[in-house]
């Protein structure tokens, strides 16, 4: 049986994606919880700490906005 699992974001309607058999990859050091899957034209994002916890869905426009922003330390904390 194919599993889903995601959070609904605010805007356009997510597809229900199957990331059962998604290609989960961690960043360039390996360190850290996140991971992305790419996934039928959209991107999934979760804690891989928890990998059954829901994932994040962005489409790609979305995720280029993340990636720029976050570049730009647009989400530091500090």
């Amino acid at each position: 049986m194919a599993t889903s699992t995601q959070q609904g974001l605010v805007g356009a309607a997510r597809p229900e994606l199957d990331l059962s058999g998604a290609d989960w990859q961690s960043g360039s050091k390996g360190a850290g919880d996140v991971q992305i899957a790419f996934v039928e034209g959209f991107i999934a994002m979760r804690n891989g700490a928890v990998p059954g916890s829901p994932s994040l869905i962005f489409n790609p426009a979305e995720w280029r906005a993340f990636v720029v922003n976050a570049s730009h330390g647009a989400f530091d904390l500090t």
